[in-house]
């Protein structure tokens, strides 16, 4: 019996089971209950074990198995095969060898000894039956699912259970590391089950959950590079002892052993940032991509920049007076054919970045809207907004009404230094700043209209304003209150837009220019030898002898390039105060009023008076003299009301920002990226980026401060509170 028993642990059926793990009817009345018991529960072992067995070859022959499952399979019969199989076969040598340990009196062996050996695989057999079976009913497990799985279950105080779990997953770690190793050294990407897509996008499931997301943005970077690099057929390719130095940092650690891991994977990406530098990237590129990002996105090009608002507002208009219903829409080649016809006749009519820019609408199709001419919001709704309501896309519906995103097309080499997070803040910066820009010209058109309606009056009035001597007191205050609203509008606007455009714009840019130049560098922020130069010497990447190397700007290394233009996109972010959401959702609200005063100044016909013969040729002949004026005058003092509170809350926000925080970097769609440049960093070059960071937030202080004495000129804010009533409108202009 003890060799039968023997025989159905080791796999094999035995008329003692019929079914499973249930003893034969005909032997339970000749054994003891307390055998029977143990004989039943070897036979349960036994039976996970065949099962085990069976779906583990089951998986592996399947055609739709990927190779993880088909690994982790053959891993699991490996287990079985040296443990289990093998203490079989060493109970049984003690048998035959009548063991005292086993064999009592030289001439019996008790189930219970035999249960007894056999115990601790009661609680493996019975999770490696749960793990098949979810094998079974998912045989496409990705990899990093089937990783954080075994991981997962490894993590138990029962050792047995931890060293089978911790063998499977680092099976299936070797396997995905082999995959990683060919895309991320080699550039190679597998025709089963890839890690990325064609288009160099990580998979569903590709990554387990222990890589960092630091690591998936570089191991995506790093293989596209190498990848591309590769496909051109490149004069300069990677160094092979490079690749194999590498490799072999891989294959030293698995992706359980997050730290070493990422260590590796940031030391990748540096060594084929800096070879793309020395070889691939060329300075030359990376300042034409810069130049042509601050013209169209940072209206540096400002003859472009108002073109393309007047030809959006002429698209806005003849698409208005088309009746037809399909060609009364607006799609994005209508868009993108009005960028070309605003660079006609200007300095960006040449230029071969400008095909690379492109009108995106999110929301598909549209048809153009007229202005609105709704309340907007007041102070009390406006100091409401949470500090996290804040939508980079805040400014995106304010040049054609719904919202409108701007992209430029960035191809290979470029790629690796622009990325998505950057031509993201570019978006927003566009936005900004063309919304403030359209607001500022249709001030000042306002302006002009006003102007030119007031000479054509004086002509017929004279001196005064016209009317009955009952309204004419009341015509004279509407001007006046008019004026006064346009003018401090028009003051406003020209406040903001000298201070983003030459305070932050022109200071930045400029700052950038020179860094790119090298002179900064040779001042002394980039004390320690580059990373290029300790290649050079030491010979671990050869310099470049192609004709469009970088080895004339060696002291600027790839990694210093891309924190040095982060860190300028976010001076500009922050110094245009699109990280502080409560001043940025006012400084949206007084472009809505201006909107909404620009557009009630044109539905008047372009002035603010009526008409002298106006009221009774239109109101009839019944109607009080001076009714169209007094209503006139409730608008433009409700608008002076409003524009005042949110002038006084824009101050107030300002200042106390520069009180309770600094005007720090501390978006999240940037500080992913300089996270992320940071980490390929040493302990000595992060702490001296540190210190740079903290001296750039001191300077874009400073901007914000630049701001606050134009806003404060001569006490406006800090001795003197606008008052609420329009009455007073001339003496807070310092007319009397």
């Amino acid at each position: 019996m003890i060799a039968e028993l023997l025989l159905v642990l080791a796999g094999h059926p035995s008329s003692l089971f019929p079914e499973d793990h249930t003893i034969h009817p005909a032997f339970s009345p000749l054994l003891h209950p307390g055998e029977q018991q143990c004989l039943e529960s070897l036979g349960k072992i036994a039976f996970r074990y065949r099962k085990v067995k069976a779906s583990c070859a089951s998986l592996s022959t399947s055609s739709s198995s990927s190779r993880y499952v088909s690994t982790l399979c053959t891993a699991i019969r490996h287990i079985l095969r040296d443990e289990y199989d093998s203490l079989v076969i060493a109970t049984e040598a003690k048998v035959l060898c009548r063991d005292a340990n086993l064999v009592a009196s030289g001439s019996f062996v008790p189930l219970s000894s035999v249960r007894a050996i056999f115990a601790e695989w009661d609680a493996p057999l019975a999770l490696l039956i749960t793990l098949v079976e979810e094998l079974e009913e998912r045989k496409d497990y990705p990899p990093g699912p089937l990783i954080d799985l075994l991981l997962q279950r490894s993590k138990t105080g029962v050792h047995r259970i931890a060293s089978i779990f911790s063998q499977l997953s680092q099976a299936v770690e070797g396997v995905w590391r082999t995959q990683l190793i060919a895309f991320l050294v080699h550039g190679t990407l597998s025709p089963n089950d890839p890690l990325v897509s064609d288009s160099y996008v990580l998979l569903d499931g590709a990554m387990p959950s222990c890589v960092s997301f630091q690591s998936r943005e570089s191991i995506v970077y790093v293989g596209k590079a190498i990848a591309t690099v590769k496909a051109a057929k490149w004069q300069k390719q990677l160094p092979v002892s490079l690749a194999l130095e590498h490799a072999s940092s891989l294959e030293r650690v698995l992706p359980e052993e997050q730290s070493s891991f990422d260590r590796v994977i940031a030391q990748i990406r540096f060594d084929v940032s800096e070879w793309l530098w020395l070889n691939i990237l060329t300075m030359q590129a990376v300042e034409d991509v810069v130049d042509a990002l601050a013209n169209y996105f940072l209206l540096r090009n400002g003859e472009f920049s108002l073109s393309l608002i007047r030809e959006i507002e002429r698209l806005k208009l003849s698409r208005l007076t088309i009746r037809s219903g399909s060609t009364s829409m607006i799609r994005e080649q209508d868009l993108n054919l009005a960028i070309l016809r605003a660079s006609l006749g200007t300095t960006a009519q040449h230029d071969p970045a400008l095909t690379r820019l492109r009108f995106f609408l999110p929301s598909g199709p549209l048809r153009p809207l007229l202005p609105s001419l709704g309340t907007t919001l007041n102070k009390s709704t406006a100091t409401s907004i949470l500090p996290d309501a804040l939508n980079m896309s805040l400014f995106n519906s304010t040049l054609l009404g719904s919202p409108l995103v701007l992209n430029y097309t960035v191809e290979w080499p470029l790629d690796l230094f622009i990325h998505s997070v950057d031509l993201n803040s570019y978006a927003a910066l566009f936005s900004y700043l063309s919304a403030l820009r359209k607001t500022h010209t249709n001030i000042h058109t306002c302006w002009t209209s006003l102007s030119n309606s007031q000479r054509a009056r004086r002509r017929w009035t004279g001196l005064g304003e016209g009317g009955t001597a009952e309204d004419l007191n009341a015509r004279r205050e509407l001007l006046r209150c008019g004026w006064g609203v346009s003018r401090d509008m028009s003051w406003f606007l020209d406040t903001l837009l000298g201070y983003v455009m030459i305070d932050v714009v022109d200071v930045e840019y400029a700052r950038l220019k020179k860094q790119l130049s090298g002179d900064e560098q040779r001042r002394g922020v980039s004390t320690a030898p580059s990373a290029a130069s300790v290649y050079s010497k030491t010979g671990r990447i050869p310099t470049s002898r192609s004709t469009v190397s970088n080895s004339g700007v060696a002291h600027l290394d790839f990694t210093t390039l891309r924190q040095t233009h982060a860190t300028y996109l976010d001076r500009l972010l922050t110094g245009c105060l699109l990280t502080y959401p409560e001043v940025t959702s006012i400084v949206s609200q007084i472009f809505e009023v201006c909107e909404r005063f620009v557009a009630q100044v044109e539905r008047w016909g372009g002035d603010i008076l009526p008409a002298l013969l106006f009221e009774g040729s239109i109101r009839g002949e019944d109607t009080e003299i001076g009714a169209l004026v007094r209503e006139r005058r409730e608008v433009v003092a409700d608008i002076n009301e409003t524009l005042h509170e949110l002038l006084n809350s824009f101050y107030e926000q300002l200042s106390t920002s520069t009180f309770q925080q600094p005007f720090s970097s501390a978006d999240a769609s940037k500080s992913m990226h300089m996270n992320a440049t940071l980490a390929n960093h040493t302990t000595f070059n992060m702490s001296r980026m540190a210190k740079a960071i903290d001296r750039d937030k001191v300077d874009v202080r400073r901007h914000v401060e630049r701001l606050m004495l134009r806003l404060d000129f001569n006490g406006g804010f800090s001795k003197f509170k606008w008052k609420k009533t329009s009455e007073n409108i001339l003496a807070q202009g310092g007319v009397t």
